[in-house]
This record gives structure tokens, C-alpha cells and sequence, in this order.
């Protein structure tokens, strides 16, 4: 068994790593090798919802019994079903008129619906909890199980996906935090935006070279390669992240056109977008959209304080330019982009305007490879009995890992389903995406990747160090530092 020798030398290298790379903060994660790979590879794309979206007042309820039953629990909080504010109707392919409709604000996911381009998948939600706590659920969803992982499903699905290895990217998450869902994984980088993903600890000046630096300066981040080029695993991990900072860097990334809506999450998926076209082995991709919790205020639609209303035509603008763009670039038959949130709401009211933490809820599915204009799992009906029989919510009808799973197999061609969703057996495709179903892996053997700790393994040596760097806190950081830069 081979033990690397450790110096005092490569103790200095392995601690500025680590003080390096606490400089820069939250918004840099360790991501892979930054040789770009050319990949004509499917992605997937998820847009997670965080704070439990309405379906029922996005995904409108307009069959005859579902109708009046809805309005009758939502006296003043229900969508019209006709007029100036009223629902968008949802048809089929053929022309023929379906039970539902979409919340008016959401004009241009009705335009990519009729399209073939989105399906929607009734009740869907956790079949394994029946947590009303949005940490639990989102949790859960994001672990790829109730519990008992400290791995999140996207970083197994990354770990035995093949073709990540050589990916200067293979994971993106374009938010300030890694997600759940990422957790245990270094393949992926984490960004804002690629403006923001660079060293933000320290003199501004010294933080990189640049056209107006004085002759001979040789910035921080230049300075990161010749750093990190040991056989520790501080030094591994600086590695990592310094080609993070030289991925993004060498990318043309460009500020999104001028017709391109505003919102964040807009430009967020404008980065995805880019993030595809350069070729750097783009496989899974993560962005966020909060502020869905709404207990009170909710609004419906039309003039005056409408929060929903707003929300909603903030997601369905931003999916309408995304896949406009991804249409343009050529590379719309490789994406699939999921919408799920945490879980519904509850189906009555409140006495403030607003519907508390419910259950079942719609999943949306987009993309060139998508059997669109249809609707997908049970939709469970809106009755007395139904409703009592989940407490006074929409019970969920589909488990959103047979959604996930079918995307897996068929578009990515990962059958490792008992590794990326332990626990779960009881996929079967729903027919959702265009593809060919393979039989499922056994458990695969992800190398040094362990999915109860959600790190690479470490040599006790390493640990020690760490733990010598930890309990001298920033006095160690602060004298290298000092002395190094």
C-alpha cells in the first residue's frame, strides 16, 4: 500500500489550500479537470420549486365535478374558468378539450404545451413521508430517499453516469448554496453567476492579473496551479477548485440578450444554457425558484396584489426562453428539465387568503425529447372521500422517482437506479420521454465515493491534518497568507 510521504513543504501547500479556498466562500465548489469535453450527451435539468407551490391553482381543475368542488373550497382564492382572468385551457394533440387548465399568468408554458414540448404528471410527491416540514421534504427529495443519506440523488446519479470523468462540467447548480441534491459529489460547480465565481477573500487587486495591474503582479488565482500539486488531500481539493475558477473563466460566457426576461431565475437558466452549447460535458444541471410558501395574500389573478400570479409568470417566462434558446442552439432533443416542488398545498383556503402545506402536487416535464401535449400518472379527482382519505389533501398518486427514474434510463441511459434511489423498486415508465428501456443495474461501485459519509475516502494522515488546521482556526490561515502572498 502506497503512503505519501508528507514535508513540511507540502504542509505549507496543503494549508494554503485550504486557506485559499476559504477565501473564496460559498459560491466556489470543487468541480472537475477543466480539459473541455465536447459532449453530445442528454441533460437533465431540474428546477426545484422551494417553498411548495399551488398546484391547483397552476394546473386549474375545469372538468364539471372537479370544478365545483374546487370552487366550493376556494370561494374567493379559485381561477376563473373563463374571462379576462380565467384559466388558460389545456388541449390535446388532437384538438380535444382536457379537464384542466393553466393559471392565466403562464401564457408561454401554454405556448410550449401546445408545442408537444411540456407534460405534466398529476399528483405527484414523497411516498415515503408524510412530513409537512419544508426541510424534511425537500430533503427527502433531494436525498433520493426518507432518510438515512448524506448524499444527494444527482451526486450518485454523476458517480455512476459514464463520461463525467473527463467533464471539465459535468454538474452545475446555478444558485449561491450546493443543493441537497449535489451533496457528496466534486464533479459539480456551484455559481451564482460566472461573473461572481472567482476568489472574493482579501485585497481586490491581488485576486487576479488584470489589464491594469502593475507590471510583473502574478495574481492569487494565477498563483492557485503552482500552489497545488501535491499528493494530499488539501492539495487535491485546491486542485479542484483552482480548475474550477479556470472552467468558468476560459467559457465565453455573455450577458443574456436584451429580449431575455429579467428575473433570476431567468439568468440562471441563461447560464445553464450557455453552459451547454460550449461543450464542457454538461450532464446535470440544478436552479432554484423560492418564495412559494403563501399562507396568506396569495392572490388569483387579474389587478391589485396577485403574489401568485407574479410567481407564476416569473417561472413560466424564464422556461419559455430557456427552451426558445435551447430550440435556437440545436441542442433541444438533449434536454429534459424537470419542475417539482417540495409538496402541494392544502385543498380549502385558509381563513387569510392564502392554503397552508398540503401533498400531492404536479410535476412538469420540458424538453425536444418530451411526449408532450398530455397529462401523465392518476389524477386522483377532487371528492369528499378522496380528499378525507389524505387528510384533507391531494393525496399523491405517482412517487417523483418513477419520473426521475424514466429520465435516468431513457434519456441518460443510467439504469443504476438501486445506487442513485435506494430503496426504491417500483419503477415503471410512464412513457414521459422519448428512448429505449434497459434492465437495472445492480448496486455499482462508485470508487472512493461512500454514499453514508458523501465524501472521498481520506488517509488517516489527511484527517489528522485537518484536524490540527481546524483547531488552529485562522491564525494558521492568517500567517501563510501573510507569508506566501
Amino acid at each position: 500500500m502506497h503512503t505519501p510521504r508528507f514535508t513540511r513543504r507540502q504542509f505549507l501547500k496543503g494549508a494554503c489550500a485550504t486557506a485559499a479556498a476559504g477565501a473564496v466562500g460559498p459560491r466556489l465548489l470543487f468541480g472537475s479537470d477543466a480539459r473541455a469535453a465536447a459532449s453530445d450527451g442528454d441533460v437533465v435539468v431540474v428546477l426545484f420549486l422551494r417553498g411548495a407551490m399551488d398546484g391547483l391553482n397552476f394546473v386549474v381543475p375545469m372538468g364539471s365535478s372537479d370544478r365545483a368542488y374546487y370552487e366550493s373550497v376556494r370561494p374567493s382564492l379559485n381561477i376563473a374558468a373563463s374571462g379576462t382572468y380565467g384559466a388558460l385551457p389545456l388541449t390535446y394533440s388532437d384538438g380535444s378539450a382536457s379537464d384542466f387548465g393553466l393559471h392565466p399568468s403562464a401564457t408561454g408554458l401554454r405556448d410550449l404545451w401546445n408545442a408537444g414540448r411540456v407534460a405534466i404528471v398529476h399528483a405527484a410527491g414523497l411516498t415515503t413521508s408524510a412530513s409537512r416540514s419544508h426541510f424534511d421534504a425537500q430533503m427527502a427529495i433531494e436525498q433520493g430517499a426518507a432518510r438515512g443519506l448524506n448524499s444527494g440523488w444527482m451526486a450518485r446519479a454523476i458517480a455512476t453516469q459514464s463520461g463525467t470523468d473527463a467533464a471539465a462540467m459535468a454538474a452545475l447548480a446555478c444558485m449561491s448554496r450546493e443543493p441537497a441534491s449535489l451533496n457528496g459529489t466534486t464533479r459539480a460547480i456551484t455559481m451564482e453567476s460566472p461573473s461572481d465565481f472567482q476568489l472574493n477573500g482579501g485585497a481586490w487587486a491581488w485576486m487576479k492579473t488584470r489589464s491594469d495591474s502593475p507590471a510583473g503582479l502574478v495574481g492569487m488565482q494565477e498563483t492557485l496551479k503552482q500552489l497545488w500539486g501535491g499528493e494530499t488531500g488539501l492539495e487535491t481539493s485546491g486542485a479542484l477548485a483552482e480548475r474550477a475558477l479556470r472552467v468558468v473563466a476560459t467559457q465565453p460566457y455573455a450577458p443574456p440578450p436584451a429580449a431575455w426576461p429579467t428575473s433570476t431565475i431567468a439568468r440562471e437558466l441563461w447560464t445553464v444554457a450557455q453552459s451547454i452549447r460550449f461543450g464542457v460535458g454538461l450532464r446535470y444541471a440544478a436552479v432554484d425558484l423560492g418564495g412559494w410558501d403563501t399562507h396568506d395574500g396569495q392572490g388569483t389573478a387579474g389587478a391589485g396584489y396577485h403574489y401568485y400570479q407574479n410567481k407564476i409568470a416569473e417561472l413560466s417566462q424564464a422556461l419559455s426562453a430557456f427552451q426558445a434558446e435551447l430550440e435556437a442552439s440545436g441542442v433541444a432533443t438533449r434536454v429534459t428539465t424537470v419542475v417539482q416542488s417540495e409538496f402541494g398545498r392544502r385543498i380549502r383556503q385558509n381563513a387569510a387568503g392564502g392554503t397552508d402545506h398540503g401533498c400531492g402536487n404536479p410535476m412538469l416535464v420540458m424538453g425536444g425529447a418530451v411526449n408532450g401535449r398530455r397529462f401523465y400518472g392518476q389524477w386522483p379527482g377532487l371528492t369528499d372521500a378522496v380528499i378525507a382519505s389524505a387528510n384533507g389533501d391531494l393525496p399523491v398518486t405517482t412517487d417523483y422517482r418513477r419520473v426521475l427514474s424514466e429520465i435516468l434510463v431513457r434519456r441518460m441511459r443510467n439504469s443504476n437506479l438501486s445506487t442513485i434511489f435506494p430503496g426504491y423498486a417500483a419503477y415503471a415508465p410512464l412513457g414521459l420521454v422519448q428512448g429505449t428501456d434497459m434492465a437495472a443495474a445492480s448496486q455499482a461501485s462508485v470508487g472512493a465515493y461512500s454514499m453514508a459519509t458523501a465524501a472521498p475516502v481520506q488517509s488517516a494522515q489527511d484527517l489528522a491534518i485537518e484536524a490540527g488546521l481546524r483547531a488552529r482556526g485562522g491564525s494558521v490561515r492568517d500567517r501563510i497568507l501573510r507569508r506566501v502572498f
